[in-house]
């Protein structure tokens, strides 16, 4: 159950923010085989100048179509799977129209303790929820 945050600049119509939002689970479900009801984004449109995204030295020009995500999820998949994960997601998102330049994935790893979700319980710890396999 990956939590995915997207972020993007102001400009874009609902259909093309759902359309991001809807490649991006579209190739976590492709490659991780979570169900599909596993769908949990969070997407800001953010005012021009409030991201700022370089090219870390790899000597390209990001434009303002920028598309920031972050992926929350329990750790357990192999640094081959990630990289998998990554191309299928810039993929997707060449299909909506964002260049492979203006994808950007931050990844981050916690345990099943660490979710809940909802009343305060941890349901994979309770058992309410299987604990998701890698």
């Amino acid at each position: 159950m990956p939590l995915v945050r997207i972020d993007v600049n102001q400009g874009r119509s609902p259909e093309e923010l759902a359309g991001i939002s809807r490649a991006v689970h579209d190739a976590i479900v492709g490659e991780y085989g979570i169900p599909e009801r596993d769908y949990f984004h969070i997407l800001t449109e953010h005012p021009q100048g409030q991201i700022i995204a370089q090219d870390a030295g790899l000597g390209f020009e990001r434009t303002s179509g920028v598309v920031m995500i972050q992926i929350f999820t329990q750790s357990g998949r192999s640094q081959v799977a990630k990289t998998s994960l990554f191309e299928a997601i810039a993929a997707a998102l060449a299909g909506v129209g964002v260049a492979g330049e203006d994808v950007f994935v931050g990844y981050v790893e916690n345990s099943a303790g660490d979710w809940s979700f909802g009343f305060g319980r941890s349901q994979y710890v309770t058992g309410e929820l299987a604990v998701p396999h890698a």
